[in-house]
């Protein structure tokens, strides 16, 4: 039987290797994205279908539930760094506008999704949040919002399980090939992020997916509650 998965945040980065990994499956793969051009030349490359939907908005969030029958598997991948403050903001307004970011679009954006979906979400089905080795350590705005995620995840997880739904958190660390760092990624930070791991590589947006697809496997149907670290031992735990 053919799966619907949504990806939030799909249009690029870590969300377009997710959804691009489910297409490979023959899924029905719905990815969302906030610019229509991005979200449209993406879903045309992919053979997918694309929704320009802004996942911290409420009401688009709930229109986007709307067009969808069941969800198989949700996967949420929207969020980043905080957005800039506007110039000149007095220091108190700036965090704020900081940390609001920053919890909107990492968390927020996560809690409003699953909420508009839930009761969409199908027997044996799955809920994967994308969170961030920045939740470990000197993360700010952006590591205390995954913290959070996470810490939702969990409890959303005892939400779902009597229902067959299970629900975890994927924790990347250092990974290449999307513009989360804004152009802001050097040389030298780059060399110390990898030396950092223990197979001496960054990640790559396909590793986490592959980690997406097999959380929406049959095999992992016992893990549930939990954050995966995919980092290269970059953040181990015991």
């Amino acid at each position: 039987m053919t799966r619907t998965v949504l990806v939030t945040g799909g249009s690029s980065g870590i969300g377009r290797a997710v959804a691009a990994r489910f297409a490979a499956d023959h899924c029905e793969v719905v990815l969302t994205g906030r610019h229509t051009d991005s979200v449209e030349r993406t879903a045309r490359e992919l053979g997918v279908r694309g929704v320009v939907c802004d996942a911290t908005d409420p009401a688009r969030t709930a229109a986007l539930a709307g067009q969808l029958a069941a969800v198989d598997v949700l996967v949420n991948a929207a969020g980043g760094l905080p957005a800039a403050a506007p110039d000149g903001a007095p220091p108190l307004e700036s965090l704020l506008a900081e940390w609001s970011s920053s919890l909107s679009s990492n968390l927020l954006s996560a809690v409003l999704t699953t909420a508009a979906v839930r009761d969409r979400l199908t027997d044996g089905g799955t809920v994967i949040s994308i969170g961030s080795i920045g939740a470990e350590r000197r993360g700010g705005s952006y590591g205390a919002a995954k913290a959070a995620l996470g810490a939702w995840s969990t409890s959303l997880s005892a939400e779902l399980a009597p229902v067959g739904v299970t629900s975890n958190v994927i924790s990347p660390g250092y990974v290449t090939g999307t513009d989360f760092f804004r152009g802001g990624m050097t040389g030298a930070r780059h060399a110390a992020l990898v030396q950092e791991t223990h197979n001496l590589r960054p990640g790559t947006p396909e590793d986490i997916a592959e980690t997406a697809f097999f959380l929406a496997s049959s095999g992992a149907r016992h893990i549930t509650g939990q954050t995966l670290h995919v980092n290269g031992g970059a953040f181990t735990t015991r």
